[in-house]
């Protein structure tokens, strides 16, 4: 885990991705990604930081997919910190973010309340 990379506006985990040996989060500005990236745009336009800081409930982009969207309510409700512990705690205990492509353990959800359940025990 390259807990520096931190999570990502939309709610994604840089610091797990398997694509951080190339990309340097999207924090920096330099993520690959960045023209497209709705999520980003609207945060921008918005003055915010990070999707888990509006107000809004909002599926827009890859928030209509269940893991940066169930990631986005575990910020909201209990902090970035925490998800960054409750993430590498999980990574030591062989909860993988990814497998072959994009999809891994977080992906294997479709409530977010289940999903966040399952990022704060590390069990099914």
């Amino acid at each position: 885990m390259k807990r520096e990379l931190g999570i990502a506006r939309c709610g994604l985990a840089c610091c797990l991705c398997s694509e951080n040996s190339k990309c340097s989060g999207c924090s920096s500005g330099k993520c690959p990604d960045k023209e497209w990236c709705e999520n980003r745009k609207c945060s921008i336009e918005k003055g915010l930081e990070a999707c888990y800081l509006c107000k809004e409930k909002c599926h827009k982009g890859l928030l209509n997919k269940i893991k940066p969207y169930g990631f986005t309510i575990f910020i909201q409700r209990y902090g970035v910190e925490e998800l960054l512990d409750c993430l590498e705690r999980n990574e030591k205990n062989g909860i993988v973010y990814h497998r072959q492509g994009i999809n891994g353990d977080y992906d294997d959800f479709d409530d977010a309340d289940k999903l966040i359940a399952f990022i704060k025990s590390g069990k099914r």
